[in-house]
């Protein structure tokens, strides 16, 4: 392989040879290239892209260059091994609840997860709030886990898809984050070295997402289902709207517990939705559920007879909760998960309904404050976060409190000016919002 003639290649748009990108990924996860050599092969590709044969060569040489689950040497049917992946989101909670209610509809679900980086916030955090909560599992031990519970979230490793690690790093530095066949190839190649069959892609459109039109959304969803397709993974994405919080809790503390509210059979409409909607698809491509209602019916039982939970309590006892802790975060997360030492209620400044409230806005708030970071190696506050009284379409009167902030010392000018810019109030009600946009196959 040469490096400087395949990107040469790309630039003039002609197809490459499978050898090359194969070549080129190994020498990637060796480290045995140059920063230089790989950040002229990244431009190359944010500038020029790739066809779909070279996004799926790719995907699969990055898959292969780190370990991969087996699941054929298992007692189980393969066909039950799924996954899902969101592009991230704000208030977007959904793996804690769906991974333990797709496990006690038989499924097995072993997910790989990530860290919340600027305005939206990450599984891993959330889950690391819990005291004990080990995300950092071996894939092996993960494998073990899956079996035993139905359900394993785990910290991304250098072991899985290790050539990814530099690629990411560089594609930051580079200023190459938003290409489509390198987003592509990241996000595919983790998912299908988890030995799935089916995977759920959950790709946000709108003012508090990294795709923020939907036409942008579409396209990365497109590009993500047809690369794990051609890889032999069965895959469906769901486009979803993203500018309002999703539930009423943003902070990692917080969620957990609008989690254990959800699958206690209570919790907001539109994170109850999106957590049946995206579990009933896969329970659908996994042959489990006739079609799509009957999957998302299954998912429903499931958070309202506790049989989810008890897979979520299992889960936590298995990567390293205490029981008693893990029995009592199932009755009252209040009592063992982190919270702040203070709460400020903002107010309304008028009357009528509220017809939006920024997700984005509310996020940054949250961050500042401690809930999520601006740099990978920023230490975050589990505690802080903003609890919605109101959402989109309720009546308020003024003065009314609509947020509470849980925070850690004084709340900043800037930070209450920002909230109180969040909300937009309109003299006419504003119906629910409808999470689902498009569903691409």
């Amino acid at each position: 392989m040469r490096l400087g003639e395949m990107c040469e290649q790309i630039r003039r748009g002609e197809e490459i040879a499978s050898t090359d990108i194969e070549s080129f990924i190994t020498l990637v996860a060796r480290r045995e290239l140059s920063n230089a050599e790989v950040e002229e092969w990244l431009r190359a590709v944010y500038q020029h892209g790739l066809s779909s044969r070279a996004k799926v060569t790719l995907t699969k040489a990055m898959m292969e260059s780190g370990e991969i689950l087996r699941w054929d040497d298992c007692d189980i049917d393969t066909s039950l091994v799924v996954d899902k992946h969101s592009t991230g989101g704000v208030g977007d909670k959904m793996s804690l609840m769906l991974a333990p209610a797709l496990a006690a509809c038989g499924l097995y679900v072993p997910m790989l997860a990530g860290r919340g980086l600027g305005h939206t916030g990450g599984t891993i955090d959330k889950l690391e709030s819990i005291p004990g909560f080990c995300t950092d599992i071996s894939p092996s031990k993960m494998k073990e886990i899956v079996l035993e519970v139905g359900c394993c979230i785990a910290a991304q490793s250098d072991l899985i898809a290790p050539a990814d690690g530099l690629l990411y790093a560089l594609r930051d530095i580079t200023g190459t984050i938003a290409s489509l066949p390198l987003i592509t190839a990241s996000i595919i190649s983790k998912k299908v070295a988890e030995g799935i069959t089916s995977l759920l892609l959950d790709v946000k459109s709108g003012s508090a997402a990294f795709m923020r039109s939907e036409e942008e959304a579409i396209k990365l969803a497109q590009s993500m289902v047809d690369t794990a397709t051609g890889l032999g993974v069965k895959t469906v994405a769901q486009v979803t709207r993203m500018s309002n919080p999703i539930g009423r809790m943003v902070g990692n503390s917080l969620e957990v517990i609008e989690s254990v509210e959800v699958m206690q059979g209570r919790g907001p409409d539109d994170t109850v939705e999106l957590v049946t909607l995206q579990g009933g698809q896969l329970l659908l491509m996994a042959g489990v559920a006739d079609d799509l209602q009957t999957g998302v019916a299954l998912i429903r039982k499931s958070l309202q007879d506790g049989s989810a939970l008890a897979r979520f309590r299992r889960m936590c006892i298995a990567q390293g909760v205490e029981e008693s802790i893990a029995g009592q975060l199932c009755v009252e997360p209040r009592a063992v998960l982190p919270m702040a030492s203070e709460i400020s209620e903002i107010g309304a400044g008028k009357s009528g309904f509220i017809t939006e409230i920024s997700a984005r806005q509310c996020a940054e708030v949250a961050g500042d404050l401690g809930a999520g970071r601006k740099d990978f190696d920023d230490d975050i506050n589990p505690s802080v976060g903003l609890q919605f009284n109101l959402v989109v379409g309720d009546e308020i009167i003024r003065d009314q409190t609509w947020v509470s902030v849980h925070h850690e010392g004084p709340l900043k000018s800037e930070h209450l000016d920002k909230l109180r810019a969040a909300i937009e109030i309109g003299s006419a009600a504003k119906e629910p919002v409808q999470r689902l946009i498009s569903m691409l196959e």
